[in-house]
């Protein structure tokens, strides 16, 4: 890789490295796991760069990557880190903080097939074709998976939702 195109990567995954974390943490609601999946992204786009460039898809080269690895951590079932009783202090914006922690509990229930689809189609703003390119199935499958995601997350948010925080 010669000096401009590794400028070319460095300013991409500047420009995407937050937006891909936004995506990562929402699949897998973990921040460490999320960091994790971003820099394996971004470690495979390095890699492949020259022929991710050449055919001007790294946005969706690295979404695919991204996708690819929560799944596969999820098949693999490795065992996790275990949460600690205190977080860092980290300052965030105000936003309703409230409504974040249960919509983030409520995904992290649901199957990482089913999560990865419901946040690509509504997070990301993806099309039908395009998350089943990003997952390699079907329209039919994402559809599917979309459907009982959805299902799902009714239940969960309009039932009793202190059982969305626990293990």
């Amino acid at each position: 890789m010669n000096d401009r195109d590794e400028m070319e990567y460095r300013e991409f995954a500047s420009a995407r490295a937050r937006p891909l974390f936004r995506l990562a943490f929402l699949m897998c609601g973990d921040w460490h796991e999320a960091e994790d999946l971003v820099q394996t992204t971004l470690a495979s786009l390095f890699v492949a760069w020259n022929r991710v460039r050449r055919r001007n898809s790294m946005d969706t080269y690295a979404r695919r990557v991204l996708v690819n690895a929560f799944l596969s951590q999820r098949r693999l079932k490795r065992s996790r880190e275990t949460p600690v009783a205190q977080f860092a202090d980290v300052t965030a914006p105000v936003v309703d903080a409230d409504l974040r922690m249960t919509l983030v509990a409520a995904l992290r229930r649901l199957p990482a097939r089913s999560r990865a689809v419901v946040v690509l189609r509504y997070v990301e703003d993806h099309s039908i074709d395009s998350v089943a390119e990003l997952m390699g199935v079907t329209p039919a499958a994402v559809k599917s998976l979309n459907t009982r995601g959805l299902a799902q997350l009714r239940e969960l948010l309009n039932g009793d939702q202190q059982h969305l925080f626990q293990p």
